[in-house]
């Protein structure tokens, strides 16, 4: 099943889940750094190039919480956007719970010098399904551009 690009929207008993995907072409050990590592969450964690993530913080383990500060680059508006870690596979998967009680799983497939990112998430109610689909997938575009360009950096 491919998922890159498309809007795949799956109802559910009270939730709708939406899911995102894309493949990055770098080995797994390295797209997972990239993912959870705050010095590179800063780098990547936005949608669209008048924003940015000044600050991070990741604690990695269920229970353990994580948060992403998401902020206009012209201050006009910004938010934190985190929650708790329900459980971490290294290199596999990462479910966690969102301050608004939203669920979100995110996977993790080796394929060699590639890796399949599937992100699915319990869509909210202020905006279109289309609209979080697009920035949820804008954001992982802007993931898969960042590791791509930064391989066989010193950042790495």
């Amino acid at each position: 099943m491919v998922y890159t690009q498309s809007l795949k929207i799956m109802e559910t008993e009270s939730k709708t889940k939406i899911t995102v995907a894309t493949t990055v072409n770098a080995p797994v050990d390295q797209v997972w750094k990239f993912w959870t590592a705050p010095e590179h969450i800063t780098q990547w964690n936005f949608a669209a190039d008048t924003w940015h993530a000044p600050r991070a913080e990741n604690d990695l383990r269920p229970g353990g919480q994580f948060v992403c500060r998401m902020e206009a680059k012209d201050g006009s508006m910004g938010f934190d956007f985190g929650g708790v870690y329900d459980e971490v596979k290294t290199n596999e998967l990462i479910a966690y719970t969102l301050g608004d009680e939203r669920k979100v799983i995110i996977n993790f497939y080796d394929q060699g010098n590639q890796t399949k990112v599937i992100e699915t998430f319990e869509a909210e109610s202020q905006n279109s399904l289309e609209l979080q689909q697009g920035g949820w997938q804008a954001i992982l575009e802007n993931f898969k551009k960042y590791v791509e360009s930064n391989q066989g950096t010193s950042k790495t």
